[in-house]
C-alpha cells in the first residue's frame, strides 16, 4: 500500500525509501537537450570547475549547518481550510486563547530557538498522538498522527520513524494514508500486536466517509523488512463497527492485544455510555471477527468519553512486564485519556482474567478522578514493552500552547515526550514511577557539580553553567527539620499549585527549587519547585509544581500553573530532575513519583541570554541544595541519517559527473 506524494527530507514521504534519503528533487525540462549539446560543443575546463567548485561549497556548508530542510509549502501561500476535531468526533486539539488576547510580534529568531533538540518532532506541519510503537528486528518504531498539509489539525495520516535507542531518530515514508473509505477522514490511533510467530499486527480506528468510528487491520508489507515501510490493509475491512448502543463518534483507540487462557486474543477499545467512561472488551481469533464480552472492563460515571485507553501489567518484582502477564503478585495499570479536560489518568488494580473484569485497588482514586502521568500539559499517551531490554516504555503527545497562527508561522506543532520507562513504585506500591530512558544519558556533556549550596529565607542563586537551552539537572534539597516540626500554625486553606499565586507567593515552608529559562532581567523566568504544606492538624504535605505565569512576556501564550502532591518517605531528601530543551521543560519529583510537562515560549530568555537560578522564597525555612547539571543535545535540532545521506551522495556525484565531462573534454580534444 503506497502513494506517490513528496515531502521533504525530514517528513514522512512516500518516495521510495533510497530517494527519501537522498532528498532527490527532478531536474525541470531534465528531457531537453542544452544548447551546447545541439551545437556539438562541450563545456570549457574552467566552466566545469567554476561549476563545480559553487556546488562543493554550496553543499559543504549544508553540510556545516547540519538543518537541511525541503519546506513542503510555502508559508506565504494559503493554507488548507482547518478542520474541526470535535466535529469530526475526536477530542479538541488545540489550545484556546481568550479572543480578546493581544498577539505578539514573534521573528524568526524567536520561533526558530522554540524547536527541540532531543524531543522527537515532525520538523515540520502536525502532529498529534503517539500509535503502536512497538520494537522489531533491531529497531523502534514509531508511530504517530500526522496532518502532512499544515500545521493544524486536519486529514490525519500515520507519520512513522525508527530508531536505534530512541534518542536519534530516522524520518521514514508515511506508513497509511486515508486511501479507502473507511478511514478517508483519518487514519486515527491504534496499537501493535507482535503475534507468537513475530509477525505484527496493527489495529487502528478509521474515520469513514460517513464519520463513523471503526476498527481496521492492516501489517507489514514485507515482515522480513526490518524498516516496515511499506503496509497493507486487509481486504476484510472495517472489522469492527460500534455497537447499535454505542454513538459512532465514541468508539475509538484500539488497544494492544493479550492472549487470554482459552487461546483467544482480547483488546480494549474506549467509548462511553452518556457520561460515563468505559471500556469496551473484546475476543477474537484472528483479529478480523470479535466477540464483545459481557459488560465491560470497567466504567466510572461523570468522566465522560475516554481515549487512547491502555492496559498492562506491572510487579514490585520486575521492571517491565509483556502485556500479557498474569499471576501473583501483578497489578494491571488502567489508563484512559478523558475527552472532558484532555488529562491521561491512570489507577492500579486487580484484573479478573476469566471474568474479564478489573477492579481498582482504590476507588476514590478511580480512573479520571485520581492520579495522573504527568500534571501539566501530557495527553494521548500510549505504552509498549520492550522486549529488547525488558521494560515498559511511555510515549505521549505534547501539544502547543502558543496560538495557531503563531504555529502556522513557524511551520510546525506539537512534539513527544521523553520516552519513559514505566513501573510500579517498590516502597509505596501504590504508584507508578517514570523516568527518562537511560540512553537519554548519552547525550550528557560538561557535567557542573555545586554541593551543599545554603540558601538562606528569599535567597537567589545565579548556577554559571554555560548555555541553558538544554540541560539535564538533578537536584536534591534537605529542608531544616527542626524549623518544619517547631511550626505551629497551619494553612487552614487547603494549598493547590494552580490556585495559590505561583512561586512568587512567600509562605513558611516554601516554593524554593529552580528558575530555569531566566534572563538577566528577570522579566522572564520559568520557577519548579517544592512547597510544603502543613495543615491545621499539623500533617505534611510536599507539592511539586511549575509555574509558566512569568515565562514570556508574551501574551498570546498559556501562562498556567502545574503540579500536584509527591509522596515523600521518611528519612529521604527532596529531589527533582529537570530537563530543559528549548521550549519544553520536564520535571520529575522523587525519582518520578510525580511528573509535570510544560511548554514555555520566551521571548527574552533564549540562546545566551538564557540562564539558570537556585531561589528560596520561603519565609521561615533555609534549605541546602547540591546539584549536577549537564549540557544536552545532539549535533543538530533535527540528526537524522537521511538528511546527511542525501547530500553527501548528491556531492559524490557531482564530482564524478564533472570528472567524466573533464575526461571527455581530454579525449576528443586529444589531450
Amino acid at each position: 500500500m503506497t502513494s506517490q506524494t513528496s515531502s521533504d527530507v525530514e517528513n514522512p514521504t512516500h518516495t521510495s525509501l533510497i530517494e527519501a534519503d537522498h532528498g532527490y528533487v527532478p531536474l525541470l525540462d531534465a528531457n531537453l537537450p542544452s544548447q551546447a549539446q545541439e551545437n556539438g560543443q562541450q563545456p570549457s575546463k574552467s566552466l566545469l570547475l567554476l561549476i563545480s567548485g559553487l556546488l562543493a561549497t554550496s553543499l559543504v556548508v549544508a553540510l556545516i549547518v547540519g538543518n537541511i530542510h525541503i519546506h513542503t509549502h510555502d508559508k506565504d501561500v494559503q493554507l488548507p481550510e482547518r478542520m474541526d476535531p470535535v466535529e469530526q468526533g475526536v477530542s479538541d486539539k488545540s489550545f484556546r486563547l481568550p479572543a480578546n488576547v493581544s498577539s505578539f510580534s514573534w521573528d524568526t529568531d524567536m520561533l526558530d530557538w522554540q524547536a527541540p533538540a532531543f524531543h522527537f518532532y515532525p520538523g515540520e506541519n502536525w502532529m498529534n498522538d503517539p500509535n503502536g510503537p512497538v520494537f522489531y528486528k533491531g529497531w523502534y518504531h514509531l508511530f504517530y498522527q500526522y496532518s502532512p498539509e499544515a500545521a493544524v489539525w486536519g486529514p490525519i495520516v500515520w507519520g512513522h520513524a525508527v530508531s536505534r535507542d530512541m534518542v536519534h531518530w530516522r524520518h521514514l515514508p508515511i506508513a497509511m494514508e486515508r486511501d479507502e473509505w473507511y478511514d478517508v477522514n483519518g487514519v486515527w490511533t491504534g496499537s501493535t500486536t507482535i503475534l507468537p510467530n513475530n509477525k505484527l499486527v496493527v489495529l487502528y480506528t478509521g474515520s469513514t466517509n460517513e464519520s463513523v468510528q471503526v476498527q481496521n487491520l492492516a501489517y507489514p508489507a514485507n515482515p522480513s523488512d526490518p524498516l516496515l515501510v511499506n503496509w497493507v490493509k486487509d481486504p476484510a475491512n472495517p472489522v469492527l463497527v460500534p455497537p447499535s448502543w454505542i454513538d459512532i463518534k465514541d468508539f475509538r483507540d484500539p488497544t494492544t492485544a493479550w492472549l487470554t487462557p482459552e487461546g483467544k486474543w482480547r483488546m480494549v477499545i474506549g467509548s462511553k455510555v452518556n457520561r460515563t467512561g468505559i471500556a469496551l472488551l473484546y475476543d477474537t481469533d484472528d483479529f478480523k471477527s470479535y466477540e464483545l464480552q459481557d459488560g465491560w472492563l470497567h466504567d466510572v460515571a461523570g468522566t465522560g468519553m475516554w481515549e487512547c485507553v491502555d492496559f498492562y501489567p506491572v510487579s514490585k518484582d520486575d521492571f517491565g512486564l509483556d502485556t500479557g502477564t498474569f499471576g501473583p503478585g501483578v497489578k494491571h495499570v488502567l489508563k484512559a485519556s478523558m475527552d472532558d479536560d484532555r488529562c491521561d489518568y491512570y489507577a492500579l488494580g486487580d484484573y479478573n482474567l476469566r471474568e474479564g473484569k478489573w477492579v481498582p485497588d482504590d476507588r476514590s482514586i478511580d480512573v479520571g478522578i485520581g492520579l495522573r502521568y504527568d500534571y501539566g500539559i501530557y495527553y494521548a499517551s500510549k505504552t509498549f514493552y520492550d522486549q529488547h531490554k525488558k521494560r515498559r516504555i511511555l510515549w505521549s503527545w505534547i501539544k502547543e500552547t502558543d496560538s495557531e497562527k503563531t504555529d502556522i508561522k513557524k511551520g510546525w506543532a506539537s512534539l513527544m515526550a521523553l520516552p519513559r520507562t514505566v513501573a510500579l513504585d517498590p516502597k509505596t506500591g501504590s504508584n507508578l514511577l517514570q523516568w527518562p530512558i537511560e540512553e537519554l544519558d548519552k547525550l550528557r556533556s560538561n557535567l557542573k557539580e555545586f554541593n551543599n549550596v545554603k540558601l538562606e529565607p528569599g535567597s537567589l542563586e545565579l548556577l554559571s553553567v554555560g548555555p541553558t537551552s538544554q540541560l539535564d539537572v538533578m537536584v536534591e534539597i534537605e529542608v531544616d527539620k527542626k524549623v518544619v516540626s517547631g511550626l505551629k500554625v497551619g494553612s487552614k486553606v487547603p494549598y493547590n499549585c494552580a490556585h495559590h499565586g505561583g512561586a512568587g507567593v512567600r509562605d513558611a515552608l516554601g516554593p524554593f527549587g529552580l528558575l530555569v529559562l531566566a534572563n538577566k532581567n528577570m522579566t522572564e523566568y520559568t520557577p519548579t519547585y517544592f512547597y510544603i504544606a502543613k495543615d491545621k492538624h499539623g500533617d505534611l504535605s510536599t507539592f511539586f509544581c511549575i509555574d509558566q505565569s512569568k515565562s514570556s512576556i508574551a501574551k498570546d501564550v498559556d501562562k498556567s500553573i502545574y503540579g500536584s502532591t509527591v509522596p515523600v518517605l521518611k528519612d529521604e531528601k527532596l529531589s527533582m530532575r529537570i530537563l530543559v530543551d528549548h521550549s519544553i521543560v520536564e520535571g520529575y519529583a522523587q525519582g518520578g513519583r510525580t511528573c509535570i510537562t510544560s511548554r514555555v515560549y520566551p521571548t527574552e530568555a533564549i540562546n545566551d541570554d538564557a540562564q539558570i537560578f537556585l531561589f528560596n522564597n520561603a519565609t521561615n525555612v533555609t534549605v541546602t541544595a547540591s546539584l549536577k547539571v549537564w549540557q544536552m543535545g545532539l549535533k543538530t535540532k533535527n540528526e537524522s541519517g537521511w538528511v546527511w545521506l542525501g547530500p553527501s551522495l548528491i556531492l559524490l556525484v557531482v564530482f564524478g559527473f564533472v570528472l567524466w565531462m573533464w575526461q571527455n573534454q581530454k579525449r576528443n580534444n586529444g589531450i
